[in-house]
């Protein structure tokens, strides 16, 4: 017979059932998981990037919940709608990725490994 390495696991094949104490205990590390996630989150909504194109010629600044909190754009391009378009695009998708990799940054110590939540 395979051995289990998961005590929980090793306690359920040997028809232990868990004590009140290990199962209380857990519940208590996942609301503690809970509240720091919560917290986290409301960190990140206060947390604000800035994603640009073109040197700086268009910004975009939003928050990491997508909150666009202020977009800039240099007088100088707007006389060419197409540029300005593509340049509007490529700042909120600079903003975008800065928003997912400041909360992979924030969020990923929070959980256990191999556990994937979208934030």
């Amino acid at each position: 017979m395979q051995k289990l390495f998961h005590p929980v696991l090793n306690q359920l094949k040997k028809g232990n059932s868990m004590s009140k104490g290990g199962m209380g205990n857990i519940m208590k590390q996942a609301q503690m998981m809970q509240a720091n996630l919560q917290k986290a989150q409301a960190e990140l909504a206060t947390i604000e990037v800035e994603g640009s194109a073109s040197s700086g010629l268009v910004k975009i600044l939003m928050t990491c919940k997508h909150e666009v909190k202020k977009i800039d754009i240099d007088p100088s391009i707007l006389d060419d709608k197409e540029m300005l378009e593509d340049m509007v695009l490529v700042a909120l998708k600079d903003a975008l990725q800065k928003i997912e990799s400041t909360t992979s940054t924030k969020m990923g110590g929070l959980v256990p490994p191999g556990m994937n939540l979208p934030f």
